[in-house]
């Protein structure tokens, strides 16, 4: 079968859409709904209009996502006639949209309003809005909504049931009254179906969807010299942040994003790699114990990933035996931060604020979380997606293209090891591991665990390693949805593996819910962070955890051995059954008296 598009050939033999075919012949078609990384097409945007001639001679206006391309089907897609109806649909949604760009979260990315550019809308011909004002939600800790904005693409929601599989979005309402809303409650802060995540905001074109901004709070932490402010950051950070000044996707950043936090008067810098380092040693032998334990609940999964945390809590409490008692890097750099580092420099704890930089939303949660606190305080502060370090750094003048190079400040927990930096990565938390536990094991050094494809669609990679006369088998994932599945198998006594790595953001935190977006392309930069978190691996001096100075430091100056009893203390948490509750933690609660505090 032949039809055209713009009077150029497009052959085909299997059903494809008209926006599919002209998308395979390089030919754009504007679209806000339609969104190919979940093969997402509702047609509620509308904006995809073009003009068809059917083989009949019939002549009619549809729009592109929906309507099957026929034999003999003409398409235009360019003409002046396509382009107005386009900029008609255009100035509908802007009728029925917030329009105060300048004070939103997505202003200068935002797709709707760079469709409107695009197409040539100059002003807004329909004024004010067709409906009373939508769901405006600020309750939550990490999440922010404002379906005034929404422009009903049901991205989020597609992107909640596809990649988690858990159904916490939904419209509400109907005609011009619906809007985004979390499902199953009237307010974010008492869901108990969303875990933070974040992939929400990922997706959404507009600014209905952000991260809840702390950008304020840490400036005042850092401008008052009253405090001793210690700022870490995970190692995703170093190959997102350029994304937002204009550096090619995957530039590590390391060193710049050092130089302007000194500059914004951080008085420590610390790097998350080093903590993820000490989880590893944490980590590492308690999975050693459960191995040798007949009666310890296996296999053990990874506990470094919040949105996969609060998932157990609250979905599947069943898996919490199964969850490995080690805290996060973030959670871990923090009680060191208020605990032996201020031993080393010798200053009063109640003096330090720990600011937190990360890919994520889920861990302005964990921050919160009363387990992670010392007499009432929490360990960490405060926490800043790797989207408000951008806004932060930008609303001071700072540009990372022309920042000089720095380095972090301690000689005490200032640097970790090629194990550390590739826990942004997905498999790097289950490799980092798998290194340390081979040497405990054999007293032979592994830079590199050989993983492959795995059988089991729902994983992402396995590795199985041999360890004299047994053998150690190690399991990847990533989605909620595929977790899902293989807890299923674990609760069912079917699971192959000895050690499960759970990640919830598609490969991991470098494409975590508090990182860069881009205008339509999800995960975008997949390829680059991941392979600039491998170099970064393979150019360290130290590739193994055990084999970090600074941790060896630590443990002999002030934590004796990895699970003692006060490593235990400080490195470890515990979990709640969270699914029988009607609603999650007040998280608000909390983070006010944290602020009185």
């Amino acid at each position: 079968m032949r039809a055209y598009i713009n009077n150029k050939p497009f052959d085909f033999d299997k059903p494809i859409t008209i926006l599919e075919a002209a998308r395979q012949m390089g030919i754009f078609i504007p679209t806000l709904c339609a969104f190919k990384p979940l093969n997402h097409t509702p047609g509620t945007c509308s904006v995809c209009i073009v003009r068809v001639k059917r083989a009949d001679g019939q002549e009619l206006t549809l729009t592109s996502c929906k309507t099957p391309l026929e034999d003999g089907m003409r398409v235009d897609t360019t003409s002046s006639t396509v382009k107005r109806l386009q900029r008609e649909q255009v100035e509908l949604l802007f009728a029925d949209h917030e329009q105060d760009c300048v004070t939103c979260g997505r202003y200068g990315n935002c797709e709707l309003l760079q469709l409107a550019r695009n197409l040539g809308v100059r002003s807004a011909s329909y004024t004010g809005q067709f409906t009373a004002p939508r769901t405006v939600d600020n309750s939550d800790i990490a999440i922010s909504l404002d379906a005034n904005k929404c422009v009903r693409c049901m991205r989020c929601v597609e992107v909640c049931n596809q990649i988690h599989g858990i159904g916490a979005l939904r419209i509400d309402g109907i005609g011009t009254k619906a809007g985004v809303k979390v499902n199953g409650a009237n307010r974010w802060i008492d869901s108990n179906l969303c875990v933070r995540c974040g992939q929400c905001v990922m997706v959404c074109p507009t600014g209905a969807l952000m991260e809840h901004d702390n950008v304020d709070e840490a400036v005042e932490i850092l401008e008052n010299d009253e405090l001793i402010s210690v700022v870490q950051f995970a190692p995703a950070v170093r190959v997102t942040l350029g994304d937002a000044f204009g550096l090619l996707p995957g530039t590590n950043v390391e060193k710049k994003v050092i130089a302007g936090l000194k500059q914004l008067g951080a008085n420590f810098v610390l790097d998350t790699n080093f903590s993820a380092d000490m989880v590893i040693m944490e980590e590492g032998h308690e999975l050693l114990s459960r191995l040798k334990d007949p009666h310890a609940k296996k296999p053990m999964f990874t506990s470094c990933c919040p949105a996969w945390v609060n998932y157990v809590e609250q979905h599947k409490p069943e898996l919490l035996d199964h969850l490995s008692t080690t805290r996060s890097p973030q959670a871990v750099m923090a009680s060191l931060a208020k605990t032996f580092l201020p031993e080393k420099i010798g200053v009063d704890p109640a003096r330090i604020r720990v600011i937190s930089i990360m890919p994520c939303t889920a861990k302005k949660v964990e921050a919160a979380r009363p387990q992670l606190s010392k007499a009432g305080v929490q360990d960490t502060d405060l926490v800043l997606t790797v989207r408000e370090l951008a806004r932060l750094f930008k609303g001071h003048g700072i540009d990372l293209k022309t920042l000089p190079d720095a380095d972090f400040d301690t000689p005490f927990m200032s640097r970790g090891t090629g194990a550390g930096v590739i826990f942004g990565k997905s498999g790097g938390v289950a490799e980092a591991a798998a290194r340390t536990v081979y040497y405990v094991l054999t007293g032979k050094e592994a830079e590199r665990i050989p993983f492959t494809e795995s059988a089991d669609p729902r994983v992402f990679k396995e590795a199985t390693i041999q360890l004299g006369d047994k053998s150690l088998k190690i399991a990847v994932v990533y989605g909620l949805a595929n977790a899902e599945k293989i807890g299923q198998e674990v609760l069912g006594g079917k699971s192959p593996y000895d050690f499960i790595e759970v990640m919830t953001c598609p490969g991991g935190c470098i494409n975590g819910g508090g990182t860069i977006r881009s205008r339509g392309n999800y995960l975008h930069a997949f390829k680059p962070r991941f392979k600039a978190l491998e170099e970064a691996d393979e150019k360290s001096p130290v590739r193994q955890s055990h084999n970090n100075p600074m941790v060896q430091s630590v443990y002999e100056e002030f934590l004796e051995k990895p699970n003692s009893h006060k490593a235990h203390k400080l490195l470890h948490t515990s979990y709640d059954n969270r699914k029988a509750k009607k609603k999650a933690p007040d998280i608000r609660q909390i983070w006010q008296k944290i602020q009185l505090a």
